[in-house]
């Protein structure tokens, strides 16, 4: 009975612990990628001991080892480490920009003295003379005077004066060299040595080089990469030697009044939700119409322009919807049930993919336009908003409006995320590229401003800010030269010069407050190269295109679709909410794996509990009725080599039946 007793007391301690380990996965506010703060917020844990506070009470940042710096580096105040070569180098390289703490610079033509907070003429470096307090200025020269810096005059003794004392009739020189030839073209002998222009000047000459050219050094000019500058043209810019050109994209001719490239064709519309359906005006203010058969609150929207399909979700459902703008027939189509709350739609219009963020399960989702296979590419975001997609580079975009906001990019399947802005932001919202140009547009409903940043995170620019125009805003979309956004603070849609924020204009206001907008145009979304239809794969799988910058990708990857909808969403609600919607049959959700799982450990271990009890409960009533029990549980039961028991082998026989028998008593009818 004792050994009966441990096996049950053993089990049962397992049982209890497997238990209180499923509950507490149950009860902790946190995922097990993630950190809790002491305020009860749940960050990332790879933001644990980055230097950076994540947690509104900076204690991800508490009680962090930081390793000591090298003796070539130069130690942050927040403990990281940087090369010893950025301090004071009018660079912010560490996160509290304590590497330009306490820096002492000089402006431009001056030499700084180490240690002394002091500046002197660069004439006056190498020149014999220690103008500095502790020499720094003719420390490391080569002779005993040095050779002159920029314009100064070197005379024959090594000694530098500076170039305005040359052919002054007074010999600054001691051998009076700075006198001498002072009525000789140098310019005529080979050119003074310039590479382009030589200048011949009363005392001496200069080198000089045409527009589109830098000096470099004394003698030698330099094409200057104008298209080095974004701005430098509306769309595409040619470098040339000592020029640049201007072109436009296919689709646009450039006006030759601003030199800005205009889409030729039809005009452009601006469609946008609101709370009183989907409507669309063109950018010239010449027409406003409504979508008809679309009734309730819009929330995002976003198009497939090409094949003339419409995609928005509604705030109140979990549900992305799909429609005809071409035809007399407007009616939704049901294409994606269980979605969560969706901020943001995004078309991939080369390869047939639909983009979504949802702000309740915190995730950035994929699925091909027909709805028939979806997948979960980024998880466990704050409160993701804004999307947006690049064919043709592979590129995934979208904001998180939680704290601390960001942007941040990956592959179209998800991979190789990365930031592309993670400061001077408080609430990103709606992101938008333009089409035309590497950029990435967002705005901000907190900041009241409109931003951009090129896609490898340079150039970044405050475009607008202004609360009057941006009190509240939503979201944002480019055409040609100008930006648009939605307000829903003043119920307007709004457009001003893309480049630096003038000229803006209302275009027009509503009574409901405006939502979700997108721009409808042909050169919006161009024909691109499907590379998913040059390669054969399985007709389950999604094939999304991805950044081919990796050699050990093709520019293509193919996603196993998720093959359930979490249990955290609900079902979606019946035709009867949207009058003429089309409904796509739902499956069962499935149950959290988590709990199943600990469901199933607990329910098992609980029945072979039982079947321990039972079968010590047999030992102890034959063991106290049998004369010779050794033998009697030998008869009655044993136990092959697994430790499983082996039952009786007529078990038609009552157990009181077998007992009774074993004793030698007789059994009646």
């Amino acid at each position: 009975m004792s050994c009966c007793h441990a096996a049950a007391v053993f089990f049962m301690c397992i049982s209890l612990q497997l238990y209180d380990q499923v509950s507490a996965k149950d009860s902790d506010p946190c995922l097990q990628s993630q950190f809790m703060c002491r305020s009860g917020n749940c960050v990332p844990a790879i933001w644990r001991c980055d230097g950076d506070e994540d947690c509104d009470d900076g204690s991800d940042e508490l009680q962090c080892r930081w390793p000591a710096c090298k003796q070539d580096e130069f130690q942050c105040g927040n403990g990281l480490c940087v090369s010893a070569d950025f301090r004071c180098n009018r660079e912010k390289d560490c996160e509290d920009g304590s590497d330009e703490a306490d820096c002492f610079f000089c402006d431009l033509g001056l030499f700084p003295c180490e240690n002394s907070n002091s500046c002197i003429s660069v004439t006056q470096i190498c020149d014999g003379t220690e103008d500095c307090l502790n020499g720094t200025d003719e420390m490391g020269c080569d002779h005993p005077f040095g050779d002159c810096k920029n314009s100064g005059f070197t005379c024959k003794n090594n000694k530098c004066i500076p170039q305005d004392w040359r052919c002054d009739n007074y010999p600054d020189c001691e051998d009076g060299s700075d006198e001498h030839d002072c009525d000789k073209n140098e310019c005529l002998d080979n050119n003074g040595g310039c590479s382009h222009l030589c200048v011949n000047l009363p005392m001496g000459f200069i080198c000089d080089c045409p527009d589109g050219m830098n000096l470099v050094g004394n003698t030698d000019c330099e094409d200057i990469n104008e298209c080095l500058n974004p701005d430098a043209c509306s769309q595409l810019c040619i470098n040339l030697n000592g020029t640049y050109k201007c072109e436009c994209h296919p689709g646009y001719k450039m006006t030759e009044e601003t030199g800005d490239c205009r889409a030729v064709g039809t005009k452009a519309l601006v469609l946008f939700g609101s709370g009183e359906g989907i409507r669309w005006i063109d950018v010239n203010k010449q027409e406003y119409r409504e979508i008809p058969g679309i009734p309730g609150v819009i929330g995002a929207v976003s198009a497939d322009i090409s094949n003339h399909m419409l995609y928005y979700s509604m705030p109140s459902q979990e549900v992305i919807y799909r429609t005809s703008l071409n035809g007399p027939s407007h009616a939704p189509l049901s294409l994606l049930i269980n979605v969560g709350h969706v901020q943001g739609i995004a078309v991939d219009w080369v390869h047939g993919l639909l983009y979504w963020t949802d702000s309740l399960s915190h995730s950035v989702s994929v699925a091909s336009l027909d709805g028939s296979k979806r997948k979960v590419l980024i998880e466990n975001l704050l409160e993701p908003a804004g999307v947006a997609v690049h064919p043709y580079s592979g590129l995934l975009f979208w904001s998180d409006a939680g704290t601390p906001s960001k942007i941040e990019k990956a592959g179209m399947d998800g991979s190789s995320r990365e930031p592309l802005v993670s400061s001077g932001m408080q609430r990103p919202v709606g992101i938008s590229l333009d089409p035309a140009q590497s950029f990435l547009y967002w705005v901000d409903s907190q900041l009241h401003h409109i931003c951009r940043v090129g896609l490898n995170g340079q150039h970044r620019q405050t475009i607008l800010q202004l609360e009057e125009y941006l009190g509240n805003p939503f979201a944002v979309a480019v055409f040609e030269n100008r930006v648009f956004w939605s307000d829903k603070e003043s119920r307007t849609i709004y457009s001003a010069i893309k480049l630096n924020g003038t000229d803006a204009r209302k275009l027009i206001s509503v009574s409901s407050s405006p939502n979700g907008l997108v721009l409808l145009h042909p050169v919006l979304q161009p024909e691109g190269h499907n590379i998913c239809k040059d390669h054969v794969a399985s007709p389950e799988l999604l094939c999304v295109p991805v950044p081919t910058s990796d050699k050990n990708r093709h520019g293509f990857a193919c996603l196993e679709p998720d093959s359930s909808v979490p249990d955290t969403w609900s079902i979606p609600v019946s035709n009867s909410t949207v009058p003429g919607t089309q409904e796509i049959p739902v499956s069962p959700p499935c149950t959290d794996p988590k709990r199943s799982l600990g469901f199933v450990l607990i329910l098992s271990l609980t029945v072979f509990l039982c079947l321990v009890f039972a079968s010590c409960l047999v030992f102890w009533w034959r063991n106290s009725f049998t004369p010779t029990p050794v033998i009697s549980l030998q008869v009655v039961t044993s136990r092959n080599e697994s430790q499983e028991f082996l039952y009786p082998a007529n078990p038609s026989e009552s157990l009181e039946q077998q007992v009774t028998l074993l004793k030698g008593e007789d059994v009646g009818d």
